[in-house]
């Protein structure tokens, strides 16, 4: 077929013409503005589902099958809210550490615990499903093994207790778990669980008749007041609170109650309390307590380039308490919960304790005029939090919630740092058994903070002081530098005091030590600063930390 030019080529010409015009008009027009438009309902459901599709795997197993009777509703949604790998897993590191009972030594016995007891069900509670997944094990899980376990494995033959209308009966499987105690909850706990469909599936139950196997046979099985003509088992059918007792119309005991039993019930589901909920309630709110004065105080340590041992160290003045006098001993009593959480409002860790003072009453006035003292260590990564502590006076019940910045400094394997210069009342060596654990302790040494960094004139200020990443000599593999102390008054210039020593190097080469006691007769009162002019030699870096201190 012979194509007709004179058509074509015209054609074209005014096709390049209108691609050419419509360029130009764009380009005259400049660049369009994106405007960027809230989900759809449909787009909302996408990113929800690719969400859930990244939590398969590990992470999906640990929130649903792990932690899923532990954890709280907050933790969870906070947890789904990550996007990453590396925030989960600083989760789950976050979410053991505020539930280990002691930070300070390498296990965690919480989390071994926990693990232990989903083992224990999976081997002991199993039926047809893990054993994690049946209602024994989740109240195993949650609350451990209860105090006293009343156990009917084959059913038979069971003699009624009064409370449940007495009389004999024959009973499916079933057993009793009591609790002498259970935090949240309260004391002397009883739950049953009955396996009426005989496969070893045994059910959490609210009523006491449902392990009956008799309940539907007529008269059999009566109890006490339907032997005794004063009630018929017809009666049980139209009882209004929940059960099928046969005991008439006489009152329940308070434990037997609908709505105690509802209660108890629902408690059991939730995941264990928070010990002091006062407290986390005070730092919830945005009600300030000043009644009882406090002071904290933070010193930052390095422990690896991506985790910092921050000392929360907080003192309150024992004048401040009130004392309970009991068989001639005076006591007081802080509770103290504190809570550090990301700058978007994201736990990151909690911790509790209570802080008692025991002193002989003849001597209290003695007593009164010193300090209570507490110290928490805390791992974090670099990064910016905020650290609430509310403490509460047990006797006095005076409260206050202290708040302030945590600025968590980053700490590089290859750069010269030092941690907080820290002037303390008291640094003394540890016994061996007592390296890096306890209160105050850092690696072999006791180092107590003086929080109020105010020392008498006889007293010796304490200088604690570490440094990290020193350059080591290629033949002695040990640093090469020198100390400078100064001691200058506050508003002058003058030096009171100077001296300098050279770096001994510690168990580590490239990390050094710094531990001084100074002694304060020859200073006058007033306020003070000490400047520490550390030099590495052979980095030709230069490092000057300093503090404020008063003398009195």
């Amino acid at each position: 077929m012979k194509l007709n030019r004179t058509v074509l080529v015209p054609a074209l010409i005014a096709a390049l013409s209108l691609g050419y015009a419509a360029d130009k008009k764009k380009k005259d027009e400049g660049p369009s503005e994106t405007v960027a438009k809230p989900l759809t309902e449909k787009q909302r459901r996408q990113k929800e589902e690719k969400l859930r599709k990244e939590l398969l795997g590990p992470y999906r197993k640990w929130l649903n099958e792990d932690v899923l009777y532990i954890i709280t509703d907050e933790e969870r949604t906070a947890f789904r809210r990550f996007s990453t790998d590396e925030e989960r897993e600083q989760f789950i590191e976050q979410f053991w550490l505020r539930r280990d009972p002691t930070p300070d030594s390498q296990e965690n016995e919480f989390k071994e615990e926990h693990y232990r007891r989903i083992a224990y069900t999976n081997e002991r509670y199993a039926s047809g499903i893990p054993g994690w997944k049946t209602d024994r094990g989740r109240i195993y899980i949650t609350f451990g093994p209860p105090d006293e376990n009343e156990s009917h494995p084959s059913g038979g033959t069971y003699e009624r207790p009064f409370e449940e209308g007495g009389g004999t009966t024959s009973t499916f499987p079933f057993e009793k778990w009591r609790y002498r105690w259970i935090e949240g909850i309260g004391s002397d706990i009883i739950i049953e669980f009955v396996d009426t469909t005989m496969t070893g599936e045994y059910r959490m139950t609210m009523d006491p008749t449902e392990k009956d196997a008799l309940m539907m046979v007529p008269n059999a099985g009566l109890t006490l007041i339907e032997q005794m003509g004063l009630a018929s088992k017809a009666d049980r059918f139209s009882r209004t609170d929940g059960t099928r007792l046969g005991t008439g119309t006489n009152p329940l005991p308070m434990r037997m109650n609908q709505f105690e039993r509802l209660q108890q019930f629902a408690r059991l589901q939730k995941p264990p309390a928070v010990k002091f909920k006062d407290l986390e309630a005070a730092v919830n709110s945005t009600i300030k307590f000043n009644l009882l004065p406090v002071r904290v105080r933070v010193d930052f340590m390095r422990m690896t380039s991506s985790s910092i041992q921050n000392n929360v160290t907080i003192q309150i003045e024992k004048k401040d308490l009130q004392f309970q006098n009991k068989d001639g001993v005076s006591k007081a009593a802080i509770n103290i919960y504190g809570r550090i959480t990301s700058m978007s409002r994201r736990v990151v860790n909690v911790f509790e304790e209570v802080v008692t003072t025991d002193v002989p009453t003849e001597m209290l006035e003695q007593a009164s005029k010193g300090s209570s003292i507490y110290q928490k260590s805390i791992p974090l990564p670099p990064g910016t939090y905020r650290l609430n502590v509310v403490v509460k006076d047990v006797y006095g019940g005076n409260m206050n919630n202290y708040e302030l910045a945590l600025n968590v400094p980053r700490m590089e394997d290859d750069q010269f740092v030092a941690s907080s210069l820290v002037l303390a009342d008291l640094i003394e060596k540890v016994p061996t058994r007592s390296i890096g654990a306890g209160q105050f302790v850092i690696g072999t040494t006791k180092v107590r903070p003086r929080v109020t960094e105010s020392f008498k004139r006889d007293e010796k200020m304490g200088i604690y002081l570490k440094l990290y990443n020193f350059e080591a000599d290629e033949k002695t593999k040990k640093p090469q530098g020198e100390v400078v102390y100064e001691v200058t008054k506050v508003g002058a210039a003058e030096k009171i005091l100077e001296f300098k020593e050279e770096l001994k190097a510690g168990s580590s080469p490239t990390e050094v030590t710094i531990e001084q006691l100074l002694p304060l007769q020859s200073l006058q009162p007033g306020q003070y600063e000490i400047k520490i002019k550390v030099t590495d030699k052979l980095r030709n870096q230069t490092l000057t930390p300093s503090a404020k201190f008063s003398v009195t």
